[in-house]
């Protein structure tokens, strides 16, 4: 399991999709996400899904150079379309966008259509927060889960985040699947060869399993029952009906290299000044923050987290030590990036 500076990743990243005629922001950009993503602790949104994006690219499924355009909605209200390029490029200008129309506003509101998938969420919600602002991103997915009490997919985990600052501490960031885990997660399993809990998927018979791979081929269960489908279809109404995407099974995830994504977002961004001082709403997040970690807990939990605590600290540790990569991660990217004429920062 080699383990790599997360600089020296980032430039690998962004090398291949350079290779692959991404323009040099844009490829940074997606490089950076996926990073990000393994400093988070979150490795089944990280570099081991580069080659997925590329393998869309390659199919031109997905336009490597495709500019996000943005038109005029009305007041606080805008619309993008993402120009089937990829979803990170067109999350990161709408989210941009929303900001600059708080600004003005005090809230702003960009309906994204014919995007791709954007990897983690609350990496641009996370935008937001940094400008005084609450953050808010919505998307749909590919087909994930059955509608509740059905044995075929239709509906996609439609992940959501929202970002706000929090004074001294690191931003308060929630980013959830309405799935009882991420699909990337059983793809994680599977390459490292490990089993999956009987909570996260059924197979394709409707059985739960312990296998990714016919969790995979199966259903993912959503979190909560019926709550956690609910909410799904109504992220998929902000997302894609809204916008007019596509929605519900006709959306295409980054999975297979072939057909164009069609996913829709919703990004939000709130003025905090507009509603009162910045100080004083980080003072009362820093009150909120100190009362959740002061509660009396079980004697085997150490600590109490708020939400994204848990992956700063990844992030400053991660940033000091190194990602480690998956053998398996680590042996597909030096063999899909050398037919690129990219060397590897690590050997498999």
């Amino acid at each position: 399991m080699p383990t790599v500076h997360h600089d020296d990743l980032r430039a690998f990243a962004s090398a291949c999709y350079q290779a692959m005629k991404v323009p040099r922001d844009a490829a940074d950009l997606v490089a950076d996400t996926l990073v990000q993503a393994d400093l988070w602790g979150h490795q089944s949104h990280g570099v081991m899904r580069l080659f997925w994006y590329a393998a869309r690219l390659d199919s031109g499924a997905m336009i490597p150079d495709a500019k996000p355009e943005p038109s005029a909605g009305l007041g606080a209200i805008a619309t993008m379309d993402g120009q089937r390029g990829m979803g990170q490029v067109a999350a990161k200008a709408a989210m941009n966008h929303a900001i600059e129309l708080a600004r003005t506003h005090g809230i702003g509101a960009v309906s994204v259509r014919n995007s791709g998938h954007f990897g983690t969420a609350m990496y641009f919600t996370r935008m937001a927060a940094e400008c005084g602002c609450v953050g808010f991103i919505s998307t749909n997915a590919s087909p994930a889960m059955a509608p509740w009490g059905a044995v075929e997919k239709r509906v996609g985990n439609n992940p959501w985040s929202w970002a706000a600052p929090a004074g001294s501490h690191p931003p308060m960031m929630l980013d959830i699947a309405n799935t009882a885990v991420a699909r990337g997660k059983l793809y994680l399993a599977q390459q490292r060869g490990e089993p999956i809990p009987d909570t996260w998927a059924i197979d394709a018979a409707g059985n739960a399993t312990i296998d990714p791979a016919a969790g995979i081929e199966g259903t993912i269960l959503p979190m909560g029952g019926h709550k956690g489908y609910a909410i799904s279809v109504a992220m998929d109404m902000l997302s894609g009906v809204l916008s007019g995407s596509h929605f519900g099974r006709y959306v295409t995830g980054p999975y297979v290299a072939e057909g164009a994504s069609g996913v829709g977002h919703l990004v939000l961004a709130i003025n905090i000044a507009a509603c009162r001082p910045l100080p004083e709403f980080e003072a009362d997040m820093e009150r909120m923050i100190a009362d959740l970690k002061e509660t009396p807990r079980h004697s085997d939990v150490p600590e109490i987290f708020y939400p994204g605590e848990r992956e700063a600290k990844s992030d400053l540790r991660l940033r000091k030590v190194g990602i480690d990569l998956p053998d398996d991660t680590a042996s597909e990217l030096c063999e899909k990036a050398k037919k690129l004429g990219v060397t590897a920062p690590f050997s498999s």
